[in-house]
């Protein structure tokens, strides 16, 4: 696959971080205004930094648009004029819906939006995807890519904004959740680098016995309480002092703000 990103930043990057790391593609093409940031990825082989779009257009069928909101819709202005048949344009643009792309390079295009989080640099995103009519028709080449850069889920377009709060922010609550619980950890007596790996890998562990079991979590927390024992204690201390309550908040007042950045 010929692939383009279009915004070299942090999650574009990650999105070619991961492309690398998984050898997912015949050539690669990053975009930025001020390339001295990426001029390291020119040293992989069918990997291209450059800071015109246009020639990243010309030379890519997957376009991926990993830019700021206010950016896009210049770009998409910019470059229309060079789209053809072949291109697929996937979006990782928050907030930036399809009709609104439609409205500017037509519906004749292939539009995909996605919404990776920075985990994809590793291989471990968990990407949700929607399209426009057209687009459904490649949507396959989206779930191919993000697959091999972690998961992938087919959503409704009206579900994207939450999706954005649970997937894209979720990782920095974990990260929070995990930073907290290394702190715990030195308080009971553990070095920083300990604690955190303790954390770390206790976090990944939890995950992946979800994941493997497909059962509930309460299954799995039922397996590790006993009847007044300290995973109960503990448990119940955090519940009293609002833990998940507050996540739930936090995720509500995260999903708020999102949409009023999109209603501007």
């Amino acid at each position: 696959m010929k692939i383009g990103i279009i915004g070299a930043g942090n999650l574009g990057v990650s999105i070619a971080k991961g492309l690398i790391f998984s050898n997912a593609f015949t050539t690669l093409y990053l975009s930025k205004r001020k390339i001295d940031d990426i001029q390291e990825f020119s040293e992989y082989s069918k990997v291209t930094v450059t800071s015109d779009n246009l020639e990243l257009v010309r030379n890519s069928d997957i376009l991926i648009f990993a830019v700021q909101p206010t950016q896009l819709e210049k770009i998409l202005y910019e470059i229309k004029d060079e789209l053809t048949d072949k291109h697929v344009l996937i979006s990782t643009v928050t907030g930036f819906k399809i009709p609104r792309m439609e409205s500017i390079i037509g519906e004749e295009h292939f539009i995909i939006r996605s919404m990776p989080n920075t985990a994809i640099a590793v291989g471990k995103s968990m990407t949700c995807l929607c399209s426009n009519e057209k687009g459904q028709k490649r949507i396959a080449i989206a779930e191919a890519i993000f697959n091999r850069l972690g998961s992938s889920i087919i959503i409704p377009e009206n579900k994207m904004q939450a999706a954005t709060v649970i997937c894209a922010s979720g990782v920095a609550f974990w990260m929070r959740l995990i930073r907290a619980t290394t702190q715990g950890a030195v308080q009971l007596g553990f070095d920083a680098k300990d604690a955190q790996e303790l954390s770390m890998q206790t976090c990944l562990g939890a995950a992946s016995l979800l994941i493997e079991s497909g059962k509930h979590p309460e299954e799995e927390i039922d397996k590790v309480t006993t009847p007044r024992g300290c995973t109960i204690e503990g448990l119940n201390e955090m519940e009293h002092n609002g833990l998940s309550s507050s996540l739930i908040k936090g995720i509500q007042a995260s999903f708020k703000k999102i949409n009023n950045i999109s209603d501007q």
